[in-house]
């Protein structure tokens, strides 16, 4: 897996803040609480794929097993970042998705498989027009299992994309670092903004996992 310590700009990073932005409290869809504790039954994954509007609608409406969803930051240095200090380039952190969901209902194989097939994972610091680090592609698990199941899938998908003319897959797989909430407005943007900006488009390619439900 390659290192991307070179992600950080010399610039300093904007300052560490002593408390998290005010994100809200429920989601907008759901109703459900934003923050822990979750469910005992459920589990947790972090997922970047470009601006994190429009990924955080493909995991709330993939229906039964998703407990919940919200997005924020992660990957980076600055504690407690704001969205301004995340679009300087100089946090290191990636827009990501807090996918809550119930394994016995809503597998992780399926969950990646709509990561991979919404986004390009090719495209390294960027997803279409939306350039930077913090659009880079990103699989941040919360345990080996999960960690294993990432890199397998990669593995099967950096396949079918070579078979369709596609480069390397850039995605970060890695444990998952601290998470941070992104301001109100930010969540569930697009069913509080339904004509919202939305960049997210996939290869087209199908990836060959996570058939399972």
């Amino acid at each position: 897996m390659p290192a991307f310590d070179w992600l950080f700009e010399p610039a300093a990073p904007p300052p560490d803040r002593p408390t998290p932005v005010f994100h809200g409290a429920r989601h907008f869809v759901m109703g459900r609480p934003l923050d822990p504790p979750f469910p005992a039954t459920t589990e947790r994954v972090l997922f970047g794929m470009g601006c994190f509007w429009g990924a955080e609608r493909k995991f709330w409406q993939a229906g039964e097993g998703i407990y919940v969803t919200a997005v924020g930051y992660a990957g980076g240095k600055t504690q407690n970042p704001t969205y301004r200090d995340v679009c300087t380039g100089r946090t290191g952190h990636a827009e990501v998705v807090l996918v809550v969901y119930d394994p016995a209902v809503s597998s992780f194989e399926r969950l990646l498989r709509l990561f991979w097939e919404s986004h390009d994972p090719t495209q390294g610091m960027r997803q279409g027009n939306d350039v930077g680090a913090q659009y880079r592609s990103a699989i941040f698990a919360y345990s080996a299992a999960q960690l294993d199941e990432a890199q397998a899938s990669r593995a099967a998908y950096q396949d079918a994309l070579a078979r369709r003319g596609f480069g390397s897959i850039t995605t970060e797989i890695a444990p998952a670092p601290s998470f941070y909430y992104a301001e109100e407005e930010h969540q569930q943007y697009l069913a509080k903004n339904p004509d919202g900006y939305c960049g997210l488009g996939g290869t087209g390619v199908s990836c060959p996992v996570g058939t399972t439900a």
